[in-house]
Parts: structure tokens; C-alpha cells; sequence
């Protein structure tokens, strides 16, 4: 164990450096007050909402990133959460449908963690999950499907953390102030303080947009920055704001209204129904007016996040530009292509456009150069630290 009053080792220890525990001193709980957090804000961003119960500390950043990437928080010890959140794939997996322990195949796809300290709400279509706190408790507890498959197993799961040595020494410097720090609710406070470093601001757009780089973008991205915001496309309508995402929430702001959209991708029976168990807002709603919404996913680095859509049915970016080029899936599904009743939930917006190849080649352009190769590159330095 590290002793009292050796800063620099403690310093060591939190960064995971390697260090010869076996002749160390017994550990014993450090119980000096946390460092304060400071943020790496990209120009312009605001500082994320941060729970008073939960304040961020570089001990619980850390705490976070090593129990995001490691397997034992999985109750068979087989995938972590970075399994189905990738760091190379801006934190998503290149999967349709996410894959759990023991193999279970997830109903929807893993959604990205760019910038999530900022999302309105989490997930694709639960408007009461607004906490990274109690989203953390999905994975780790659902069992329909079996994601990380804990449940059952909290004990059997915390005693991997308790039994190692620089664990304890991680949870007693986030958790001061606990007796005994080991915990699942510190764990799902870690990971949710962790989550909210993962912040994204440096993509070329940012760079012409924000930074006032008048070359960020070449000829073509700008051409395709301009039907993105243009009125025919109303691409940035759902897809709004700095993190191309629809509502957001930072340190200071409101409570905005949550969104959620029925793009037409479905339409069973030709009356706008989604398939089961993907029915969007309507899952947990049970209203029909909520059949099949959905949230706006960021843009951010969605270049790197393919396949799309909420089960990963569309393959690339060309093809979910058809998909609203053509006013939804689900209005030409079939060969009568007014197939939809009167009754369709699909969203007003969703009007369909004409594009040529090069307006279609341009928007796809200007969407990666929404890519952030240093938020990337960052994730990927973390992930094996």
C-alpha cells in the first residue's frame, strides 16, 4: 500500500502505473479530500451537468476508465463495457445489434458515448433515462436481454475489485468518505463520471465553424454543409445544436423538452406499426401515437459508426441518405408506394428530397468531416493505459 503522505506515489498509482504490490504495506483507506475536476472544453462548449451527488474527481475519472474496459464488471467476466463502446469506433461497437455476455444478441444497436454528458436523454427510446448514473444500471442489470448479466452476481462481482489491490486503493481515493467504497452505486458513479470526459469538439467543421480555420473545409464539405442546413434537406431540424443531436443539457441550462422521431422506417401491415420488441417510445408508453420514436443519435464522428438506425439496418451513410431522400422506408416498402395509411406516425419532417449524385456525394462528404481524429486517437491512448 502506498503510504501516508507519499503524494507522488499515490499520483502513480492512479495513473495505473505498474508498481510492486507485493512489497507494499497492507492498504489502508486514504481519507483526504478528492481533487477538483478540471474540464478540457473544446471552444465554445459549455461545461456538462454534473449531479450534486456525484462531483467529478480525477480519482473517479480513473475509477471509471479502468472499470469501463475491464470484463470482471461483467458477471461471467467474458466483455466490459467498452465490448459493445469501442474507442476506435467513437465509442460504438460496427455491430447491427449489440452482442452481451454468453452471446445474447441485443434488440438495438450500441449508440455512441460522443458527448453523452450532454444528451437530453439516454438511450434510443426511453424518455425517463436522463442520469448516466441509473443508465449505467441497464447493461449492467437487464436480463432481457442478458447484457453484462450482474444480476444475481453483485456480490460475486465486487469481491474481483476488493480482492485487488489497486482497486481498493482507486475506490478509497473516489469514495473517501465511504467506509466501505466498494460498491455498486460507486461503480455506476464512476462510469457515469467517466462517460463525461468523453468529449468531442475538434472535427474539421469545428475547426472552420468555430475555430476560424477559413480552409477546414474543402469546396465539397462546405457544399455539403449547406444542404445539411438548408431548408429542402431539413437535415439539421432533428439533427440541431453543437452536438447535432436535438436537445441538450449543460451545466446552467434548462430542462429542455425531449424529442423523439418516427423516421418511417417501418411500416407493418402498411399502418406505420415497428416491429416488436423496437417499437421506440411506444415500448414504454404504450401509446400508439409513440410507435416507433426514436431520438436523434449525434453526428458526431458518424462516419466512424456504421451500420445506423436503432437496428442497425441501414448499412451506410449513402443508403440513410436514400432512406430520407425517399421520405422514410416505409413509404415505398412494397410495390404500391402509398402502401401507408393516413395514420402513419412518421414524422412531419420527413418529407423526402431530390439530391443529383454530387449534391448526394457532397452531404457525405461534409458528414466526415464531422470526424474527430484527435477524440479517436485520445479514446484509443486511454483504452490501454
Amino acid at each position: 500500500m502506498v503510504k501516508a503522505g507519499t503524494v507522488a506515489a499515490v499520483a502513480l498509482v492512479l495513473l495505473g502505473a505498474a508498481c510492486d504490490y507485493g512489497r507494499q504495506k497492507p492498504d489502508r483507506p486514504d481519507r483526504s479530500s478528492p481533487s477538483p475536476y478540471v474540464w478540457q472544453l473544446p471552444e465554445g462548449f459549455p461545461a456538462p451537468r454534473v449531479p450534486a451527488d456525484n462531483p467529478m474527481t480525477p480519482e473517479k475519472v480513473e475509477l471509471g476508465r479502468q472499470l469501463f474496459h475491464d470484463p470482471r464488471l461483467s458477471g461471467d467476466g467474458t466483455v466490459s463495457c467498452a465490448s459493445c463502446h469501442r474507442p476506435e469506433l467513437a465509442y460504438t461497437d460496427g455491430r447491427s445489434r449489440a452482442v452481451g455476455s454468453q452471446g445474447n444478441i441485443h434488440p438495438r444497436s450500441a449508440m455512441s458515448l460522443t458527448n453523452v454528458a450532454y444528451n437530453a436523454t439516454l438511450g434510443w427510446d426511453d424518455p425517463s433515462l436522463i442520469h448516466l448514473e441509473d443508465q449505467a444500471l441497464v447493461p449492467l442489470f437487464n436480463t432481457q436481454p442478458l447484457e453484462m448479466g450482474v444480476a444475481g452476481r453483485e456480490n460475486e462481482v465486487l469481491a474481483r475489485f476488493r480482492d485487488d489491490r489497486r482497486y481498493r486503493q482507486l475506490f478509497q481515493s473516489s469514495f473517501p468518505e465511504d467506509q466501505d467504497p466498494v460498491s455498486m452505486r460507486n461503480v455506476t458513479q464512476a462510469l457515469a463520471s467517466f462517460q463525461r470526459t468523453l468529449i468531442s469538439g475538434n472535427s474539421p467543421y469545428d475547426r472552420w465553424a468555430y475555430g476560424g480555420e477559413v480552409d477546414g473545409l474543402d469546396p465539397d464539405e462546405r457544399a455539403g454543409a449547406r444542404l445539411f442546413f438548408s431548408r429542402r434537406l431539413n437535415c439539421f431540424r432533428c439533427h440541431s445544436g453543437f452536438n447535432f443531436s436535438g436537445p441538450v443539457v449543460y451545466d446552467g441550462s434548462g430542462t429542455p423538452e425531449a424529442q423523439f422521431h418516427n423516421t418511417g422506417l417501418y411500416s407493418e401491415g402498411g399502418r406505420g406499426a415497428y416491429p416488436k420488441p423496437n417499437t421506440g417510445v411506444h415500448r414504454h408508453s404504450g401509446r400508439s401515437e409513440d410507435m416507433g420514436k426514436f431520438r436523434a443519435p449525434t453526428l458526431r464522428n458518424i462516419a466512424l459508426t456504421a451500420p445506423y438506425m436503432h437496428d442497425g439496418s441501414v448499412p451506410t451513410l449513402e443508403a440513410v441518405i436514400d432512406h430520407y431522400a425517399a421520405g422514410g422506408r416505409a413509404r415505398y416498402i412494397g410495390t404500391n408506394s402509398r402502401n401507408i395509411g393516413p395514420d402513419s406516425a412518421t414524422d412531419p419532417l420527413v418529407t423526402g428530397f431530390e439530391l443529383t449524385p454530387e449534391e448526394r456525394r457532397q452531404l457525405v462528404t461534409f458528414l466526415g468531416a464531422l470526424t474527430d481524429e484527435s477524440f479517436v486517437l485520445r479514446a484509443r491512448e486511454r483504452s490501454v493505459e
